[in-house]
């Protein structure tokens, strides 16, 4: 009991990613699967396996708030790893979305969806006021890391626009206001945040090693934002056609500076794997639900354009994805078992 209490004490909020990138691995395997039949069973297989991560990582997280709320605590006072909190509400929207997309389960994913979508706000709130009343956050805390609890309250709609389709009345108006107000806060934080890290990236010295990984996360805003959009206003009557138009070509170029960051953060991991290593940490995760959520993007603007080569290269980066997912999901196993070995 007492290693066990040792590994829940320990546990790292930042494990919540695991589940966000299985989770879009799921969808953008769906997605993908018009290519590649193959890519539909794996959908279904990654889903299974994303509800096992869920019902695994969920109780330590739980647990560990009842048992070590000191410990817990901390972390969410910590001006780095505060940010990773949310990472587990996001992933409940993620599987929601994979039980909506790859099951055909709405009852489920809603139900997720919702649990996922209020803790993220609340998340979305906590977590800035603690950083604006520290006196304790200096520029070598800034990583991409801060983006995500606004990419949280981004993500909010992303099955929201799609869930908003199949309510009516009171709820449908509580939904749709959750999801403006979601979309809203998260990307003008954003901007505001993207400054500060820039600033950082440009006038501070490099990132260590161990949160090299979080450069991929710059996608996740992108993506995310890029699809949460698109579903908002294709799933309600928000904006009319003329709008909708322009809604259209910005979300076009935004997913263009997507490119740029994508071939940023692959020249810059190699850059760390050449010059300081790569050892495995739970911030390798960071390298799957960015890169998924803009593989996702990339499928909208195939979408709104009609133009096959944005949908190869949806594919292309698609498997790119798929060969992080394998080397995090590898890193994370090992962990797991030697934990286990401990426990034994």
């Amino acid at each position: 009991m007492g290693r066990l209490g040792d590994l829940v004490k320990n546990f790292s909020p930042s494990y919540g990613a695991c589940i966000m990138g299985t989770g879009i691995l799921a969808i953008t395997s769906k997605i993908y699967s018009v290519y590649l039949p193959i890519l539909s069973t794996l959908s279904i297989i990654f889903t299974i396996l994303n509800t096992l991560l869920a019902l695994i990582i969920t109780p330590l997280w739980v647990l560990r708030w009842i048992f070590y709320k000191k410990e817990a605590l901390d972390d969410l006072m910590h001006p780095v790893k505060t940010n990773f909190y949310p990472t587990l509400p996001i992933g409940f929207m993620i599987l929601g979305m994979d039980y909506i997309v790859v099951e055909n389960n709405f009852t489920i994913g809603l139900f997720l969806w919702l649990v996922g979508a209020i803790l993220t706000f609340v998340f979305g709130i906590i977590i800035p006021y603690n950083l604006f009343r520290s006196e304790t956050v200096h520029l070598e805390h800034i990583n991409p890391s801060i983006f995500i609890p606004p990419v949280g309250l981004i993500v909010i709609p992303i099955a929201g626009g799609i869930i908003l389709t199949r309510l009516s009345g009171t709820m449908y108006d509580l939904v749709f206001f959750l999801n403006i107000v979601s979309w809203g806060s998260g990307f003008f934080i954003y901007l505001a945040l993207l400054a500060v890290c820039v600033h950082r990236f440009l006038l501070h010295k490099p990132l260590p090693n161990v949160l090299a990984p979080t450069m991929w996360i710059n996608l996740g805003p992108i993506g995310a934002g890029t699809v949460a959009l698109y579903n908002l206003s294709t799933n309600t009557g928000l904006f009319n056609d003329e709008m909708l138009y322009s809604l259209k070509a910005f979300l076009v170029v935004f997913w263009g500076s997507g490119v740029w960051w994508l071939l940023l953060a692959i020249i810059m991991t190699i850059h760390y794997i050449g010059r300081q290593g790569l050892p495995y940490a739970p911030t390798w995760w960071a390298f799957t639900f960015p890169l998924g959520a803009y593989v996702a993007a990339t499928h909208v603007i195939y979408m709104i354009l009609g133009v096959k080569v944005f949908d190869y290269f949806g594919l292309a980066i698609y498997f790119l994805l798929l060969g992080l997912w394998l080397a995090a999901f590898r890193g994370a196993l090992r962990g797991a078992l030697n934990s286990i070995r401990k426990l034994i």
